[in-house]
Order: structure tokens, then sequence, then C-alpha cells
């Protein structure tokens, strides 16, 4: 009988074969287009609902096979990464616990649809070390890989710009300096999420031209294409365009 996930000999092959059966040949093709920096040998093409959804079974099997499946680096598909990437956001109970996974995991990050997908459930917990997460984010700011940097980015505007936000923030992502366009695109992701959260901390940088041309322009258009932001707002941004850049 073919192992299943509640056993514990539930081993990589079998979670790459069950992958490799959800196979959608049409949403492969629209990935690799999407993300066109992944070879589209290493695509299957599932869905992130269909992963999440495997994820979830994979929780409730074996805690041996959820950590067989972590170790296992690097992976061969890019679905594995995305499922790596939601699981180390679900199964993870502490702060302590997800730097420890997510140091293992980020170098081999080569995209942004994984990094994007990372959700920390432990920051939810009332005990959750905050400062020594956000200490973190603060050194992978500062590392080299690309896909690290857009890491902690995302993860700054995900979890912090409602209750936890401190205008400190805006300066770690203000001060990171990368020719990468997928390191760019998240800083103008993030500033232009924080315009339309927090406006008046936020704005200066725009007045006062503190960011790169590209990504001064690139935060303006993307927070012109948020129904978050008003009209009066997007009329003000749009006459602060540097022009030429």
């Amino acid at each position: 009988m073919r192992p299943t996930p509640t056993s514990p000999d539930y081993a990589i092959a079998e979670i790459r074969a069950h992958l490799e059966s959800l196979a959608d040949p049409e949403y492969k093709a629209f990935n690799a287009k999407l993300i066109p920096n992944v070879a589209a040998d290493t695509m299957i093409g599932i869905r992130v609902p269909v992963l999440r959804a495997f994820a979830k079974e994979l929780r409730r099997g074996d805690g041996r096979v959820l950590e067989k499946f972590l170790a296992d680096l690097p992976h061969r598909y890019f679905e594995e990464n995305m499922l790596h990437a939601i699981l180390i956001g679900e199964v993870c109970a502490s702060v302590e616990e997800v730097i420890a996974e997510l140091t293992r995991f980020l170098p081999y990050a080569d995209n942004w649809a994984v990094t994007d997908t990372i959700r920390i459930r432990a920051l939810r917990r009332a005990d959750a070390d905050v400062r020594l997460w956000l200490d973190q984010l603060a050194r992978w700011a500062r590392d080299t890989h690309t896909y690290t940097i857009r890491y902690s980015v995302v993860a700054l505007m995900a979890d912090f710009l409602d209750d936890r936000f401190d205008a400190m923030q805006l300066q770690l992502v203000e001060t990171i300096q990368s020719d990468e366009y997928y390191v760019n695109m998240a800083r103008a992701w993030y500033f232009a999420t924080a315009l339309a959260k927090q406006w008046e901390s936020t704005l200066p940088l725009l007045v006062e031209r503190r960011l790169d041309p590209w990504t001064h322009n690139k935060t303006i258009q993307k927070a012109c294409e948020s129904y978050r932001v008003s009209s009066e707002r997007k009329a003000l941004l749009r006459s602060m365009r540097i022009n030429g850049a």
C-alpha cells in the first residue's frame, strides 16, 4: 500500500509524486510567463490554494515527514519551494524557530512568488518576540541575496504598517541600495502601501526626493493604482513625479 502523509514512511519521493499528480499544464504556462526568471522545466503548474490544501494535509500528518521535507534543500521544483514557503509560515511555533528555518531556506529562494508567499503565523502570538524579528529583518535587508532582501521588505509591509508601525522601518527600507528590479519593485510596493496606511510619515520621502528616481516614480504609480489613497492625494503624488526617470 502506498504511504500517506500520516505515515513516517511518507518520503520526499511521495511528496514529489503527489505534487506531479496535481499538474495543470495551462496554469504552468501562465506561471512561466508570470515568473520568467524561473526555468519552465522546473515548474509543475499547481495553483496556490491547491498547494495550501496539501500543506494542511502534511501538517496533520507525521511531524517527521515535515522535518524531512524542510531539510531537503535545494528542492527540485518551483512548487516544492512554494510548499516550503507556506509550511514555514504555518508550522513554526516561535519567532526563533522561524528565523532558523528561513535562514536555511531563503538562500534557495530564486523568485518573487516564493518570498511573497511566506506569512508568519507565529507573529500573531501575544508572546511573539517582535523586537527579535525586526532585528532579523534588518539583517536580511542588508544581505546580498536579491530574494532575501526582497523578503525582508515584503515582511515589513505585511506585518508592520499598522499598529506595529514605527518610522524607523521606513528608514530601513529607504536605505536599501540595489540595482535589482525585484528588490526595488518590493520597495516601491512597500512605500505605496505605507502611503495608504501611514501617509504623514511616508510623504516626506517623496517631498524630499530621498528615494532613487525609479523607486520614487514607481511608488507614486502604485499608490495611484490603490483604492486606499484618495483622489486628492493621488493628484498631489502625480505632481511629484520625476520627469525623465
